[in-house]
């Protein structure tokens, strides 16, 4: 007996919305099992952090090509290869016994689950009517966003209680029941089992070393002290080059394995733009406030989690009631506009936390920021593709995706720059006047010399009470240089609401010419 269509399409959101969570939150699980990863297998830090960069890389390179690839293999059979092989390398990646087969195994894993993203954005844009892509958004996005909040404290819990291979084992159980519910619900369409598809051999080449040095650079660049390092400059040169000549590549072939064409819609255009600097600030952001606590305020882990915590929830709540107010007609560039304003908003509290900041003054941005994220990720997601042809969906998530990615991992390469630099020149600004002739040195000097029982007298205790100012003028300006940063993620937010003004709703179809 045939299943009722409401029913199958909330068993078809159930099934790709599996596969992707365990896919997103791979990206983030492995972070606080490093340390015992470094240990179990003898590696160095340096070497270790390749567990991390190799996923990173290979998962890039697949993102932006899933559309040509289920075109060449077909929509369902490619699904259901992507899960074993990611499910497959999970297995080995538990299974691991040096550090060099890890790494390989992170690469295998990062083919297999780079594709998981965009093939279920498209599978649940083309399962439910357009009237109800807000809640198939609210759904993929629920998964998308709570994954990576999820990562690290199920990877933290593991490691402490198991052992850090069961975070890659935990992965099985839930690969074959995708496998199962793949094969069961998910079918192809019409136009991707009779479409041809011919290789092109330059795109694929170019993207993959473009897009391979580029995600290297931004994982170890700070690491590297950027371009003072001869290993980032030459990955950096090799990436720009790669890159400019694939877009020139794409533009001119007929069948290209990334169609950019689809730029031509103003509204993809503008939701790309919108997805990559509204995720540059989301993750630059959600690196720099556990560093703010943990670093100044003296939270431990579980702390800063806690402050971090609610605003997961938020997120998770309001993402549902923003696809139901999409379906009862409001216009996704309305919650679009709301949801920005609502996330420069806490970006803008962010910026002006100080070292006597509580537990609430700290979360409360952070529930806001949430807040404004469901209202931006569901809305953005239905009205990007809103004049995107179902034939070209597949390739239109792909770039999507790949740009959400991109900007995360730009904002957290950005944030930890300027932090960095910020930090050295109020640093430098404030000891300037760190000088017996300024009168708020030597007041302070007093009340230090009080509080240690000492006297001017004694050099050892004036070395200590300079000790004492010299610690907390670094933590000072280590708080100036992080409302810096948040004070720039804040302006950058701020200046995506007017590209709400393009995003209008659906255009005469004669308006978006994919083909050459």
């Amino acid at each position: 007996m045939a299943m009722h269509p409401d029913r199958r399409k909330w068993a078809i959101a159930l099934t790709v919305i599996i596969p992707t969570f365990i896919e997103v939150m791979d990206t983030s699980v492995v972070n606080v099992s490093l340390p015992h990863i470094q240990g179990s297998l003898n590696a160095g830090l340096d070497e270790v952090t390749w567990v991390l960069t190799s996923y990173l890389v290979s998962n890039a390179i697949i993102i932006p090509i899933t559309g040509w690839l289920a075109s060449l293999f077909g929509r369902r059979n490619y699904l259901l290869f992507s899960i074993v092989v990611f499910t497959l390398s999970s297995v080995l990646c538990g299974a691991a016994p040096s550090l060099e087969v890890l790494v390989v195994a992170r690469v295998l894993q990062g083919l297999g689950g780079g594709g998981l993203q965009p093939l279920s954005q498209a599978i649940l844009l083309e399962t439910f009517p357009v009237r109800e892509h807000g809640v198939a958004m609210a759904v993929f996005g629920m998964g998308v966003v709570f994954a990576p909040i999820l990562g690290p404290v199920l990877g933290g819990f593991i490691t402490d209680n198991w052992s850090w291979r069961w975070v890659f084992y935990i992965n099985v159980p839930m690969g074959f029941l995708a496998v199962f519910m793949a094969g069961l619900f998910v079918h192809d369409p019409p136009y991707i089992r009779t479409r041809t598809v011919r290789i092109d051999h330059w795109g694929l080449a170019l993207l993959t070393v473009g897009l391979g040095c580029l995600q290297v650079v931004l994982d170890k660049g700070e690491r590297e002290d950027w371009f003072a390092s001869h290993f980032i400059v030459t990955l950096s040169v090799i990436a720009v080059v790669a890159l400019a000549a694939f877009i020139v590549v794409e533009l001119r072939v007929p069948h290209p394995v990334v169609n950019l064409r689809v730029f031509r819609d103003p509204t993809f255009a503008a939701g790309n733009i919108t997805m990559f600097t509204g995720y540059f600030c989301l993750f630059g952001s959600i690196v720099l406030l556990p560093l703010y606590l943990q670093n100044l305020m003296g939270y431990t882990a579980l702390w800063a989690g806690l402050v971090l915590g609610p605003g997961g929830l938020a997120s998770l709540m309001i993402m549902p009631v923003a696809g139901m107010i999409m379906k009862r007609g409001v216009p996704p560039n309305r919650l679009l506009a709301v949801g920005l304003t609502l996330a420069a908003v806490a970006l803008g509290l962010m910026s002006r936390l100080n070292l006597q900041a509580d537990f609430f003054s700290a979360a409360w941005p952070r529930i806001v920021q949430a807040l404004g994220m469901g209202l931006f990720f569901v809305p953005l997601s239905a009205a990007t593709y809103v004049n995107i042809p179902r034939e070209h969906m597949g390739n239109a998530t792909g770039i999507f995706n790949l740009l959400r990615n991109l900007g995360g991992s730009f904002g957290v390469a950005f944030s930890t720059t300027v932090l960095s630099q910020r930090s050295q020149w109020h640093q430098n600004t404030l000891v300037d006047r760190l000088t017996p002739y300024d009168l708020p040195f030597r007041q302070a000097m007093d009340k230090m010399l009080a509080l240690m029982g000492g006297d001017w007298s004694s050099f050892y205790d004036r070395k200590l009470a300079l000790a004492g100012i010299y610690r907390e003028t670094l933590r000072q300006a280590t708080m100036m240089a992080f409302n810096d940063t948040f004070w720039l993620f804040t302006w950058f937010t701020a200046a995506l609401i007017p590209l709400t003004l393009v995003m209008r709703g659906p255009q005469k179809p004669t308006t978006v010419v994919m083909e050459p």
